[in-house]
């Protein structure tokens, strides 16, 4: 954790936004409705079930084709910020977002790249470790995109935060020239800024399928610009600055759950112990 803002009101109407939270339209006899991010008025992302104890999810859509970055502010956010209302950044990006509360955070992070089902996947681990396969088909969810773990720690006990950031495009969609461009610049120095509108999502399983039925708290940073700089920071193992966008109204988390959150992410990284 670099820095805190106070929360802000940012965005246009939710009409006019170019990213926003929604549910889908449920079908006469149909099951239970996904809660969605829409980019450009199509569903890129379904998210965690409203219900609180289904299992964290983030699991990109066929019609997530799009990034959302911002030519203007390519340069500003080249190097460090080192507040999160350093340049305007904020109400630059806040004018891709619909209108609601948001928690600004500066954070540093160091992306470790995963691959769903291979080394280090949430959903094949610590997923699993609490809520079991899914009963139906037999297997851990499954994101349908790479994404990248950031952090995680301890929040009590019986619960522990995990953080990733989420790529609206697979990092295979990136232009290498730029990916390579960013090694070289981190492998000076340089340690470039990527924004991102963030969730909170605490789930608990109510049927534990698995050995250990913690809380997990998801803090998911969904990327609007700074793909080539998470791929870059990845693969030269450097840090990166991420200015998220926490959106309060579309959280699956109280108000003390979210008031919480800038000191668990201050806190000591620390991998959970399972089994407890």
């Amino acid at each position: 954790m670099i820095k805190t803002g106070d929360p802000r009101t940012l965005g246009v109407p939710s009409s006019e936004a170019r990213l926003h939270f929604d549910t889908e339209l449920q079908e006469l006899g149909g099951g239970p409705r996904r809660r969605l991010l829409m980019v450009d008025d199509e569903p890129a992302f379904e998210l965690s079930f409203y219900c609180g104890t289904c299992p964290l999810l983030f699991r990109r859509l066929e019609t997530a084709r799009e990034k959302l970055s911002l030519e203007s502010m390519q340069e500003r956010l080249s190097g460090p910020l080192d507040d999160p209302d350093d340049g305007g950044v904020i109400d630059a990006f806040g004018a891709l977002l619909p209108e609601g509360e948001y928690l600004p955070l500066l954070l540093s992070v160091e992306p470790q790249l995963i691959i769903p089902g291979k080394e280090g996947d949430y959903f094949s681990d610590e997923q699993v470790t609490s809520w079991g396969v899914d009963q139906f088909w037999g297997l851990p969810e499954y994101p349908h995109t790479p994404y990248y773990r950031t952090f995680e720690t301890a929040v009590d006990t019986d619960a522990h935060l995990y953080e990733f950031v989420v790529p609206m495009v697979p990092p295979t969609w990136n232009q290498r020239e730029r990916v390579e461009e960013y090694v070289a610049r981190m492998g000076q120095g340089t340690v470039p800024t990527a924004v991102a509108v963030s969730t909170l999502d605490v789930c608990q399983p109510a049927i534990s399928f698995g050995d250990d039925p913690s809380v997990h708290w998801g803090l998911t940073h969904f990327l609007l610009d700074g793909h080539h700089k998470l791929e870059a920071a990845a693969a030269a193992g450097r840090p990166v600055r991420l200015l998220s966008l926490l959106t309060l109204g579309e959280s699956l988390a109280g108000a003390d759950d979210r008031a919480r959150l800038p000191a668990l992410r201050a806190q000591s990284r620390s991998a959970r112990a399972t089994g407890t």
